[in-house]
């Protein structure tokens, strides 16, 4: 892959990935004001027109009236968002398990909030270890929801592959004049390296598609609760579905809040695993959809790479070197492609042609291999020194890269042989 000169990989897709967010924040910001300001001043106005109505025709003139009807918006007001009035409990047993739920899972409606000195201390002190346990877990059915899906797709792949190899076979004997009573049948068992399948991934775009269908799935679902146990209307309960799958959390829609349900307990519990398995299926989605941003990062990197590489190819001089019979054949002049013993994540910079300049840059990058040879070498010989086994250090060693930990480092595990890189 080409990389900006002076930057690395990392720190262009870096550069580049809080530029396109700065700009999808504006055109965000832009589209949102187009949307909503409208409305706002609206509410705003037919706020005070009902205020000065009420205050012309039932109260009487006087100062101490007009505060008292401002002390009790004030005080109703209150009451309202925090949930004291027409509303269930927050701090029973049920709220406050509904109040921890959105600080593990992130969620936070900001519907229910302490309002003691006490508890917000406990609440930052919980809100740590309980965010942090909440995306551990997200991390573990990550892996575990993308491990199912590869089964699934490797099944598929397997069976395809089966079925393509009876139908050449059956083909083929019918081609060599083989009778039809005769049984033609390959065993259903094939192992991996006949079907070559040891270094096989799933590709990252089918298992974005699954997982977008079990989220739409169940959120339909969800959403179809809500409409009748809430009253919401069903795009509504959509919205809400999105904003707590996310974790956005907004709150200005929140179920289970309401004074009365036909079959309480059922609805609460139904109503968290909707939230839990919702919440885990899209964190998933999130992060594979980052892969494939990521992979668009890379595109346009590598596009304004080769476009700077191209301009400035064209004023620079070229020469030929002594080299150029090693990779081109004097008779044919065709291209010799040789094939290295030693392949590593280091020998991802194409080699230059002898008739092009050669960079620093480049000088080293083609000289990783060896050095990562040499590297090899020396610790093989540390380990010999101290007695320990190879076989057994060498499956436990692993090569730290800046992405090595956390959701993204999950997926790109996944999916590290089969994502497309451009060269």
């Amino acid at each position: 892959m080409c990389v900006p000169t002076g930057l690395g990989e990392d720190n262009a897709r870096f550069i580049l990935l809080f530029g396109v967010l700065a700009v999808y924040m504006l055109a965000g910001a832009i589209i949102f004001q187009q949307l909503e300001a409208d409305l706002e001043v609206r509410q705003t106005a037919e706020f005070w027109r009902v205020y000065h109505t009420f205050q012309r025709y039932h109260l009487q003139s006087g100062p101490i009236a007009l505060q008292r009807l401002n002390e009790l918006l004030y005080a109703y007001g209150n009451a309202s968002s925090s949930g004291v009035i027409n509303k269930s409990r927050r701090w029973d047993f049920l709220g406050s398990f509904h109040f921890v739920g959105t600080i593990v899972s992130t969620i936070g409606y900001g519907n229910t909030t302490p309002q003691t000195r006490a508890g917000k201390v406990v609440a930052v002190l919980y809100g740590f270890l309980g965010c942090s346990g909440g995306i551990l877990f997200f991390n573990l059915f990550l892996e575990r929801i993308i491990t199912l899906l590869a089964w699934i797709l490797r099944t598929i792949h397997i069976h395809r592959i089966k079925r393509h190899i009876r139908k050449n076979s059956l083909t083929s004997r019918h081609s060599f004049g083989s009778s039809k009573n005769e049984k033609s049948s390959l065993p259903d068992i094939l192992d991996d390296d006949y079907l070559d399948l040891n270094e096989w991934k799933p590709s990252v775009y089918w298992v974005m598609l699954f997982l977008s269908i079990i989220c739409c799935m169940i959120a339909c679902c969800a959403a179809a609760v809500y409409v009748q146990f809430e009253n919401w209307e069903y795009f509504d309960a959509l919205y809400f579905c999105f904003v707590s799958f996310a974790t956005i959390g907004f709150g200005d829609f929140v179920s289970t809040q309401n004074l009365y349900y036909p079959y309480i307990h059922w609805y609460r519990f139904i109503n968290f695993m909707f939230l839990l398995i919702g919440c885990c299926c899209t964190y998933s989605l999130l992060n594979v959809t980052s892969i494939i941003i990521k992979q668009g990062l890379n595109y346009i990197i590598q596009k304004i790479e080769c476009k700077n590489q191209k301009m400035a190819t064209t004023h620079l001089p070229k020469r030929k070197s002594s080299l150029s019979t090693i990779y081109f054949s004097k008779r044919r002049g065709t291209r010799v492609v040789a094939k290295d013993s030693f392949k590593s994540d280091y020998s991802e910079t194409p080699r230059r042609m002898s008739g092009e300049l050669i960079s620093m840059q480049d000088f080293f990058s083609a000289n990783k291999v060896s050095l990562a040879v040499m590297q090899k070498e020396l610790y093989e010989m540390a380990q010999l020194q101290k007695g320990t086994n190879l076989n057994t250090t060498a499956s436990n060693t692993h090569v730290l890269k800046s992405d090595a930990v956390g959701p993204l480092a999950i997926v790109s595990e996944k999916f590290k042989n089969k994502i497309p890189r451009k060269k």
